[in-house]
């Protein structure tokens, strides 16, 4: 079983990708110009501690051409964001409020403008550093070269080399040194598992708090977290799951997830989430905007280490495209500061405070299993218990009021209901239309 640092059984995250938060240009400029722009992450701190997140995940913030995946220099804050100086004085802020940082590392492919690969295509196969590659027959002057996904800006890193393990210790123990909590693993799916199982108990030896947590979007994830090393993974199916059963009022492909996730449990404390960088902004994901709070119900009362996207705690909108440029609108720019949101997202981000307030009132929700009591198409009762603690989580779907028995349910702790008979064994609760409630139940 994996064994991750102590105090991420207490950690929340709110996860941003920066070059867009900071409004960054979209292309690296030509040129040694540095640009201060990580203050502008640093003003949101105090929001981060308001909202109750414990943790600040960075998406790329390290020197690239473009979106930040394109990665030219492991060991330099990219010049859009900032320098040395800015990062530390992020970094050193955050932690003054008791908020960790962990930051998104790009080690299956780099960037064309990488400068070994940059050797590479001067000097072909015998090049020092062709071996950092995979490379195949010459066409022309240029090698041919594996990609990421067919993008030829992304060059794959040859993880059969020592020297590639060697380079990916260096930067992550660079970074930890210089006061970082851990590590997103970018793509680590693609990336062979022995590859990770050498390096990542490497960095442990100097770094044992360090939390490392993997992009991993299918397969068996138990095995992926044996075989590699790592405390976590993306819990993508859970994500899917959410979403398209509030989409299609199929609680039973929700109950599957659910059933799933508790195996997951067994093994390591995935990081859920209902949004990220890469998909569709939840509130333009659901069919019915009813059905935003039982989808933030469920990530916060099921077992794991939550992630919230930033933005979506205002019910930012945003649809992810398949194209050029069509990531942009689940990446805006952000205000100088909260005071610049728009007014009509801070419901939702008082229904954020109160769940997470929840969430850290019941610690123990970090480890636990779910069990259905009340299972339909439109209607869900589940309890979430771990060793002798107990909550109850009733949604409702459907267009008319329902009535579920909830046994020993004492109180409403969150939601809107009626509770009848509470601490009994006959207790019930009355949800209206479209409405969740989260119980506490008698001991």
């Amino acid at each position: 079983m994996a064994s991750e640092p102590a105090w991420v059984r207490h950690a929340l995250w709110w996860h941003l990708y920066p070059l867009g938060f900071v409004g960054a240009e979209r292309e690296a400029p030509g040129g040694t110009g540095i640009v201060h722009r990580l203050g502008h992450i640093k003003a949101w701190l105090d929001y981060v501690v308001e909202l109750g997140a414990s943790g600040l995940a960075l998406g790329p913030i390290f020197a690239s051409s473009s979106h930040g995946y394109d990665t030219v220099d492991h060991f330099r804050i990219d010049s859009r964001l900032g320098d040395d100086a800015d990062f530390d004085d992020l970094l050193a802020a955050a932690h003054d409020r008791g908020v960790r940082v962990i930051l998104d590392g790009v080690f299956n492919h780099v960037g064309r403008a990488f400068p070994a690969f940059q050797e590479v295509l001067r000097e072909g196969a015998a090049a020092a550093h062709a071996s950092w590659f995979r490379l195949a027959r010459p066409a022309g002057t240029e090698p041919h070269y594996q990609t990421f996904e067919g993008h030829d800006r992304l060059v794959v890193l040859n993880h059969d080399d020592p020297a590639v393990g060697d380079y990916v210790v260096r930067v992550m123990d660079y970074w930890l040194d210089r006061g970082a909590d851990g590590w997103r693993l970018d793509a680590a799916h693609a990336v062979p598992r022995r590859f990770w199982a050498e390096v990542l108990p490497r960095v442990r030896t100097g770094h044992p708090e360090a939390y490392f947590v993997g992009e991993v979007f299918h397969g068996d994830y138990s095995a992926f977290v044996r075989e590699t090393g790592m405390d976590a993974i993306t819990q993508y199916e859970l994500w899917k799951a959410i979403w398209s059963a509030l989409n299609d009022r199929n609680f039973f492909e929700l109950a599957w997830a659910l059933e799933r996730h508790n195996g997951f449990l067994a093994t390591f404390k995935p990081m859920t989430f209902v949004g990220n960088h890469d998909v569709t902004r939840l509130a333009s994901q659901l069919a019915d905007e009813r059905h935003l709070p039982h989808a933030l119900v469920v990530l916060f009362t099921v077992g794991g280490t939550p992630s919230v996207y930033s933005g979506d705690e205002q019910a930012f909108r945003g649809i992810k495209e398949e194209r050029p440029g069509g990531d942009d609108a689940i990446r805006p720019a952000f205000p100088e500061t909260p005071a610049g949101l728009c007014a009509a997202g801070w419901p939702i981000f008082r229904l954020h405070q109160q769940l997470i307030g929840l969430r850290h009132r019941h610690a123990w929700l970090h480890a636990a299993r779910v069990s259905p009591l009340h299972l339909s198409n439109q209607c869900l009762v589940y309890e979430s218990s771990h060793a002798d603690h107990r909550l109850l989580v009733a949604l409702n779907l459907g267009d008319g009021a329902v009535s579920q028995t909830v046994p020993r349910a004492s109180a409403i702790a969150a939601g809107l209901g009626a509770l009848q008979a509470a601490g009994q064994a006959t207790a019930r609760i009355d949800l209206p239309a479209h409405g969740w409630a989260i119980l506490e139940v008698e001991p």
